[in-house]
């Protein structure tokens, strides 16, 4: 039976509680505004994590800037930075999803710019407690108008969030914001051009190699064994991209497929701890990566199925993954 969106939301808050216990370094929540998606506010659920936790970096996967307001954004993350003691992080993107711009009363004509204009906006915020700002096509100035509460972590950590555009990637860098590279299709190998850029851009802007870090986010999913992950994994993750496919009019998403995209070289990190953490590790080295988000439940899985593969993910995975690294990561780094 479909669980309702209270129960949903519940039930994250108790996969970051554990995600915590089991040593892993960051929680992350998206924004959606549609049916088959339960959180349309990542900062109120992360607060509620928050409150239960006390060392797990908490972040938003991603806030979609474009249809929001810059003030806002800070404000409720610089808020969810004093509730959890400085563990806040905001990541920005301009969205997958194409619901919330005319919920918002925004025009996709203006996909492009919303973007650009508020992050200018939000950066300038995060820079200064008193903002004055020359306004914009998408939005009226501000005059020396106080922006409060200021967070803990000076400055509140921004990621730029994309799906791949070479303009969002070569943006992030020019800015010198951490980028974070969803890969949900087709071979992670093949977002290296697009890292260098990331990295190139950076540098060319006067940026240090330490300040352009990149994460990326996978869908996966864990168990005791390679069969076992993708005999519970499959079922949800070929319904939830059927229903998203059907909107796209992309071909269905059968069993084929998904072998092919947890094969050696595909996008989907599905399989025992083993299996997992090698794909981890040649993801980041083949890519030079920092941090790795694995985006584990998907769709219609039981609570006790992410509960578990978050458990094997936090106890076997990342522990594997970085004595691989020989280096402890700081808890911004993994």
């Amino acid at each position: 039976a479909r669980r309702s969106h209270a129960q949903r939301l519940r039930e994250v808050v108790e996969e970051a509680v554990l995600a915590e216990k089991v040593g892993l370094d960051v929680y992350g929540v998206g924004e959606h505004h549609r049916a088959d998606y339960a959180c349309s506010a990542p900062a109120v659920v992360l607060a509620a994590v928050a409150a239960r936790t006390e060392r797990i970096r908490l972040t938003s996967a991603v806030t979609v800037l474009s249809s929001d307001d810059p003030v806002r954004v800070f404000q409720d993350f610089a808020t969810l930075d004093g509730l959890s003691n400085g563990r806040a992080e905001v990541m920005v993107g301009r969205g997958s999803f194409i619901e919330s711009f005319p919920l918002f009363g925004q025009s996709l004509d203006d996909y492009e710019g919303l973007f650009a204009d508020k992050l200018e906006l939000l950066l300038k915020i995060r820079a200064s407690e008193t903002v004055t700002w020359r306004g914009g096509e998408h939005r009226p100035p501000i005059d020396g108008r106080g922006v409060y509460p200021r967070p803990v972590q000076d400055p509140l950590p921004v990621w730029v969030g994309s799906g791949g555009n070479p303009e969002s990637v070569a943006r992030a860098g020019k800015l010198g914001l951490p980028l974070a590279l969803a890969i949900i299709g087709g071979r992670p190998a093949d977002f290296a051009p697009l890292v260098q850029l990331y990295k190139a851009t950076g540098r060319q802007a006067g940026h240090s190699e330490e300040s352009l870090r990149v994460a990326v986010h996978s869908h996966g999913f864990v168990a005791e064994t390679d069969d076992q992950a993708a005999r519970v994994f499959f079922p949800s993750m070929q319904r939830a991209m059927n229903i998203i496919g059907r909107e796209r009019r992309w071909a269905p998403y059968d069993r084929r497929a998904f072998d092919a995209a947890r094969s050696r070289h595909g996008a989907l990190f599905v399989g025992s701890p083993s299996t997992v953490a090698d794909k981890v590790q040649r993801l980041m080295t083949t890519l030079g990566v920092d941090r790795f988000l694995l985006h584990c439940p998907v769709g219609t899985m039981e609570a006790q199925e992410v509960l578990s593969s978050i458990s094997l993910f936090g106890e076997k995975v990342a522990p594997t993954v970085k004595e691989a690294f020989q280096r402890p990561l700081s808890p911004r780094q993994s």
